[in-house]
């Protein structure tokens, strides 16, 4: 007589062997682009996309939440990661550490499930070479002056940082090429809808 036990085994363990890695969807973009107002809207229509939240040592700004928007963590400890090789990815932007979990990538993606991260040019291309089927976006504001005009509105930052996040993006910008696809994000609405289409676009090939 067969043991039923063996048999569910199996199955569970043809299960885990024909099931498709998740697709990884990288959203970069300058800052003052609007790359974290996209993602939140795009975590609200697309309900079963898991978001991986970085880590960083810098100071959270109004509104941020810890787990939510970033893991704020010491530098201490982000170097301690850094030895033991707990990051996929990280850099040194602005003057504070930014890194991504390579335990989270890796189990969620084996496990099927489609994950949106929004990282700097410099995260992105060490992922692209560790995940090479990666799905690459590139945010774009509608012109500079737009963009210079977005990082002054929100008073958050002293006239030398908006200089240098300035700087930093028409650095930044000169990356859109190596991405697979960019967005203009000169309506809300608009881009949420196109970055919405594209994702499902994507998921809706899958094997």
């Amino acid at each position: 007589m067969s043991n039923p036990k063996i048999g569910k085994s199996a199955r569970s363990d043809a299960a885990k062997k024909s099931r498709k890695p998740g697709y990884l969807f990288i959203l970069s973009a300058p800052s003052g682009a609007g790359k974290t107002t996209l993602r939140r809207a795009l975590l609200c229509r697309i309900s079963d996309l898991l978001y991986s939240v970085s880590y960083t040592t810098r100071k959270p700004r109004e509104g941020e939440q810890n787990g939510d928007d970033y893991f704020f963590i010491a530098k201490d400890e982000f170097e301690k990661g850094i030895a033991e090789g707990r990051w996929a990815e990280w850099a040194a932007v602005h003057g504070h550490y930014y890194g991504t979990s390579d335990a989270f990538l890796n189990r969620k993606l084996a496990a099927g499930n489609d994950i949106l991260l929004d990282i700097d040019v410099q995260g992105a291309a060490k992922l692209i070479r560790r995940y090479p089927d990666s799905i690459t976006i590139f945010i774009m504001p509608p012109s500079f002056a737009v963009l210079k005009e977005r990082l002054e509105s929100r008073a958050t930052d002293s006239v030398a940082t908006i200089d240098l996040r300035l700087k930093n993006a028409k650095a930044e910008m000169a990356h859109k090429k190596k991405y697979r696809h960019v967005v203009i994000n000169d309506r809300l609405a608009d881009a949420v809808a196109e970055l919405e289409a594209l994702i499902n676009q994507y998921r809706a090939k899958r094997p």
